[in-house]
């Protein structure tokens, strides 16, 4: 094995369970009652929608992971497609927006610690609580790909098992009338909770950022991201519908600090379902998932600009792989130390926002690389694996992100406007410089461009 080349250590179970961890977390345990304050009832039907505009980018990033099974995920096929400046403002967007739902993770776990039934604590431990647990994610990643793919899969199981039971229990106990007033926020609400919820499905696509230390990438990674997907999709209205089943609407809407929206739905329904032992228990399985939620982004997210500093976009310092542990050190350390600086510093509901806001963004592109890719009929692209329904599965995903990334609201708008300015200027004054690639789209715009001269030299001669 090369010195900067990591190792295939990663089976079938161990990347469906990253693709789920990355999943299991603030979409279940946080994000319910906040949705639920915007559709009401009806916020079911957001976590569906976002799950169907998840798929086109699901389906085409499968197929370009098992053309391209290599670190870098997001940034790589949007490079090699769209050329290096949408490569690094993808490349940005993407390190930024899971590293902010790595942060919202694990500063949303402190709602749960903060409960009576567990192991109460003050306000001003939640921040130091937050930043140990970043700190311990962070040194796991360095110590070892296996050993992180390891922990998540036992992780995933376990918490996973919880949800099930949670859900099958809830079946009996929860109210029907709670269910009434479905619709009252009309359609309206339900796409602007599908917008805010979205973030929930972002590690679908997180394990393809690892493919090159994925066994067998053309068969496992398919199968990863799509079956991650399927049984998350499934697991989401279980127990979203669970949650509104259970609770006391004003508890959900008004049971947060300061009156907003709670942040422990998960525990609220656990209180109507099982009492205070429910109660601790929950709160100790949302403590294990948000933080497994973590270890998978920051396992996924570090690897973004280990892929760009291969292409020259940035230093080559954060290329270099550890020689004891065959993990990208240094870009690791880069990931940890912005995720402690946003759970220092940034809102948890900004956290959310900003964090579905680029991934919306994201998805977007993917859609695009893969048109760009089908397109192009480049030689070197040959995936093991293609999507299905091309290209009018991509265009709904592209044209529904847009859609829904119209509803986020100003600030989110600002923020995925600066990543995009950010990459820009980045590129500008470092990678451009030190690359001179053209990406797919290149190959199509330079044939467009011979086909013309040809005619024109055509008509000369005649």
């Amino acid at each position: 094995m090369a010195d900067d080349e990591l190792g295939r250590s990663l089976g079938l179970y161990p990347t469906l369970m990253i693709s789920m961890g990355a999943m299991i977390g603030s979409g279940i345990f946080v994000l319910p009652a906040i949705g639920y304050s915007i559709a009401g009832p009806a916020v079911v039907l957001s976590y569906v929608l976002a799950a169907l505009v998840v798929l086109p980018a699901a389906l085409s990033k499968a197929e370009m992971a098992t053309a391209m099974p290599q670190s870098g995920g997001t940034y790589l096929y949007i490079d090699r497609a769209l050329g290096p400046l949408f490569g690094t403002i993808a490349g940005i967007g993407a390190w930024f927006s899971l590293t902010f739902k790595s942060a919202f993770a694990l500063v949303g776990l402190g709602a749960y610690l903060m409960l009576p039934e567990l192991v109460p604590i003050g306000e001003g431990s939640l921040t130091a609580v937050g930043l140990g647990l970043a700190a311990a994610v962070v040194v796991l990643n360095i110590l070892g790909t296996e050993l992180s793919g390891r922990v998540q899969a036992i992780i995933v199981t376990a918490v996973l098992a919880g949800l099930v039971a949670y859900a099958l229990n809830a079946g009996v106990a929860a109210e029907g009338d709670r269910f009434a007033e479905f619709a009252s926020s009309g359609s309206s609400g339900v796409v602007t909770a599908a917008a805010f919820v979205f973030v929930s499905y972002a590690g679908v696509t997180k394990v393809a950022s690892v493919a090159e230390e994925v066994k067998e990438p053309g068969r496992n990674l398919p199968r990863g991201m799509l079956g991650s997907l399927a049984i998350m999709s499934g697991v989401y209205i279980a127990i979203v519908g669970a949650i509104v089943g259970l609770t006391e609407p004003a508890v959900l809407t008004g049971g947060g600090p300061e009156g907003e929206p709670s942040l422990t739905p998960m525990a609220d329904g656990a209180d109507a379902l099982f009492g205070d032992a429910g109660i601790a228990i929950v709160s100790a399985l949302a403590v294990v998932a948000l933080t497994s939620m973590a270890n998978a982004g920051v396992l996924s997210t570090s690897r973004f600009p280990l892929a760009m500093s291969r292409d020259n976009l940035l230093p080559a310092r954060l290329g270099e792989i550890d020689e004891r542990f065959s993990t990208p050190r240094n870009s690791v350390l880069l990931t940890g130390a912005v995720l402690l600086f946003l759970i220092a510093q940034v809102n948890v509901v900004q956290l959310a926002e900003m964090a579905s806001a680029f991934t919306i963004l994201v998805f977007a592109f993917e859609n695009v690389a893969l048109i760009a890719f089908r397109e192009a009929e480049v030689p070197s692209y040959q995936p093991e694996w293609t999507a299905p329904g091309y290209p009018y599965v991509q265009l709904f995903g592209l044209v529904g992100g847009l859609g829904l990334l119209s509803q986020m609201g100003r600030l989110p708008l600002l923020g995925a406007a600066g990543i995009v300015l950010g990459g820009v200027a980045l590129y500008l004054v470092y990678g451009r410089p030190r690359t001179d690639r053209t990406g797919a789209v290149g190959t199509i715009i330079h044939g467009r461009r011979d086909q013309a001269d040809d005619g024109l030299a055509s008509t000369e001669t005649d």
